[in-house]
């Protein structure tokens, strides 16, 4: 009788101690959620204050201010646009064009019918 008492006793100190070790466990976890959630707001309140200061430093009449205090430009003039003919020629073209796609060729030369695209009876 005294080892089942013995018994008893050693696994009420075991679950106590794993009642004790969950319990340390969850409070570690609640305080890093609350510290978690602290630094998401913190984070929100950057985004919205970067918001604001974006907002104000793209407003168009602060830009205007800015072009006309730094750039020194002057409005357009009638007379300084100039004929089309004393353009400068056209400067040759760097690009070179692919060369024809064989099988698209094929392909639109075959006029190949499908299920989706009823067949027009000979035209294409």
């Amino acid at each position: 009788m005294r080892l089942l008492n013995f018994l008893v006793l050693a696994l009420l100190v075991l679950a106590a101690a794993y009642v004790y070790e969950i319990k340390f466990e969850s409070t570690l976890r609640a305080e890093r959620v609350a510290k978690m959630r602290g630094d998401v707001q913190r984070e929100r309140d950057a985004i919205a204050a970067l918001r604001a200061e974006w907002t104000t430093l793209e407003n168009p009449a602060r830009i205007q201010g800015l072009a006309r205090r730094h750039l020194h430009l002057r409005p357009a003039d009638a007379t300084q646009y100039d004929a089309l003919d004393r353009l400068p020629e056209r400067p040759p073209s760097i690009v070179q064009q692919p060369p024809p796609d064989a099988m698209a060729q094929t392909i639109e030369d075959l006029n190949p019918v499908t299920g989706s695209v009823p067949a027009l009876m000979g035209l294409r």
